[in-house]
This record gives C-alpha cells, sequence and structure tokens, in this order.
C-alpha cells in the first residue's frame, strides 16, 4: 500500500494561519495571498485528508482539526530550524488566566496538557481567585468566576454547570449513621455534625428535600471546596458538595454520598473577559478549547 500523500506546504500554512487568525482575510493577508486562496487550500486539504478541520462558520476546531493541528505546527516549526543557524526563537504570547483554586486542580489542571500541545506557543501565566468575590491578585486576560452570573462587567460563557449532594467519609457515616432516609430529613440532618461552606450553602439541599431548617450557623467553615472535602474526608461531619468537583474524593472512597438524590446548583463556573479581549488570537483559543472540552 502506497504511504499517504504528504498535503502541499501551502495548505498546511494556510490551515494554521486560519486556526491561530480565526478570519480568512487575517490569514490571507498574513500568508499574502487573496482569501479566496486561503479557501481554497482549506477545501483542497480536508479534501486530502478526508477530514472535517473547522466545525463552525467562527473558524473553531474539531477534534480532529485540533489534533492534527499540534501535529501541523511541530513539523513547520521542525522545517523552519536551518542546520547551522540557531534562528530567533519562537514567538510567545502570553496568556494571564485567574482560575478559582479547586477548579483550578479538579477540572482544569487535568486537561491542560491538550491545550499545550494544540498551543505551544501560548505561555499561561496562572493565578487563584476568591469564588464569588471575584477578587485577584493581578490583572487577568481571562477569569474564571463561580457564582450565579451573568456578570455586566464582562463578557461571559458558562463552561461547568453541577449538581450537589450530602457527603461523608465512611468513618463519619458509621458513626452517626446509619441514613436510612438519605439524609432528606430533618431528624437525619439534626443528628449530623454539618460541614458549612458559602460556596455550596445548606439551603440548596433543605429546600429541595422540604427540610424546613435555617441555614446552619455552628460547625466547621471553610471558603475553599477543596479543603472542605479534605476535612470531610477526615471525618469532621457531612458536607453538601459540587459532585463535579468531588469526583476525585468519591472515586477514590474517602467520601461516599449520602442519597442517590442531587439538586442542580443556582453556581456556575464561568469564563469571562473585559470587551475586545477575543481579538487576541491566544484568548479566543483558549475560550474556544476550554468550552469545547468541558462540553463532553
Amino acid at each position: 500500500m502506497a504511504p499517504p500523500r504528504i498535503p502541499p506546504i501551502q495548505c498546511l500554512l494556510a490551515f494554521e494561519a486560519l486556526a491561530r487568525r480565526r478570519s480568512v482575510s487575517a490569514a490571507a493577508e498574513e500568508l499574502n495571498v487573496t482569501p479566496s486562496a486561503v479557501s481554497h487550500r482549506m477545501r483542497q486539504l480536508e479534501t486530502q485528508l478526508g477530514l472535517r478541520l473547522f466545525a463552525r462558520g467562527d473558524f473553531g476546531l474539531t477534534t480532529d482539526g485540533v489534533t492534527y493541528l499540534a501535529q501541523v505546527r511541530v513539523a513547520l516549526q521542525a522545517l523552519q530550524q536551518v542546520p547551522g543557524h540557531s534562528g530567533a526563537a519562537h514567538p510567545v504570547a502570553r496568556l494571564r488566566l485567574a482560575v478559582t483554586p479547586t477548579f483550578s486542580r479538579q477540572i482544569l489542571m487535568p486537561r491542560l496538557a491538550a491545550f499545550r500541545r494544540a498551543w505551544p506557543e501560548v505561555e499561561l501565566v496562572l493565578q487563584v481567585s476568591i469564588p464569588l468575590l471575584d477578587v485577584k491578585a493581578e490583572d487577568a486576560d481571562l477569569e474564571i468566576r463561580f457564582g450565579t452570573g451573568p456578570y455586566t462587567d464582562m463578557e461571559q460563557v458558562r463552561i461547568l454547570t453541577d449538581d450537589v449532594c450530602p457527603v461523608c467519609s465512611p468513618e463519619y457515616e458509621l458513626e452517626a449513621g446509619p441514613f436510612d432516609d438519605h439524609f432528606e430529613t430533618a431528624d437525619e440532618v439534626g443528628r449530623a455534625r454539618l460541614i458549612r461552606s458559602p460556596l455550596v450553602p445548606w439551603n440548596i439541599w433543605f429546600k429541595a428535600c422540604g427540610i424546613a431548617l435555617p441555614e446552619p450557623r455552628e460547625g466547621a467553615q471553610f471558603n475553599d471546596v477543596g479543603l472542605m472535602l479534605d476535612a470531610a474526608a477526615a471525618g469532621f461531619g457531612v458536607t453538601l458538595t459540587r459532585l463535579k468537583l468531588a469526583a476525585a474524593w468519591l472515586d477514590s472512597g474517602r467520601l461516599v454520598r449520602l442519597s442517590p438524590r442531587s439538586v442542580p446548583s443556582p453556581y456556575h463556573h464561568h469564563l469571562c473577559w473585559k470587551p475586545g479581549t477575543l481579538e487576541r488570537w491566544e484568548c479566543a483559543a483558549f475560550v474556544e478549547w476550554l468550552s469545547r472540552s468541558l462540553a463532553v
């Protein structure tokens, strides 16, 4: 069987430029060709590969497009290396991201290698922001905010919704249980030590279960979901948690659900930016990548 034909270099250059600039006219100007030439080269490339590389009219990449783009960039960078010449350093685009702590550790970081492979020239600078208060140490290009939204001072896209459920350590369940009514009655709630957090207020669960109790005013309190889950795993009591953020604790058995029921949280994670930010290709690329990564 004959090996696959290597696509023409002009098609690969057009693909890389269009993926980065997200505009046929901008890519054409960069390559010093006409917009129709860029469109023709993209049709030629997709036909030869038998793949659809762009998903929408705004030139968002498909999954195949993201994978192929990483390969094309490696190949083009290799071709730019001339023997005997060190060459100029690849230009770096710096992107500053403010992100809430537990979202960063449990949701973002496990996926971030895929972004690095697709956009190796983007240098990420991550800093911690405080959920609900939207406080950060320095200015950021993009922010991941946790709250009800929408935010009138920013453009935004909701990237993660979640359900809540009461959880505790297996040891605490043996100590304070059994919770045969799935922690859905005032009696069972009253027998437990409740861990508190303004990020996941107990009134969400109480209202859904018809439990006539006020928000608890006593007990250990945490303003970080990760610390709250660690405390529950250490036997502090029962905490109400967002299930996606708590997946690592639940999968490892450090925490167990007390109810098969889950309740939609009114709080969500939003990716936010100031108007005009997405004119920078690296910011637009990250917004598209993270939105697509969390859509599955």
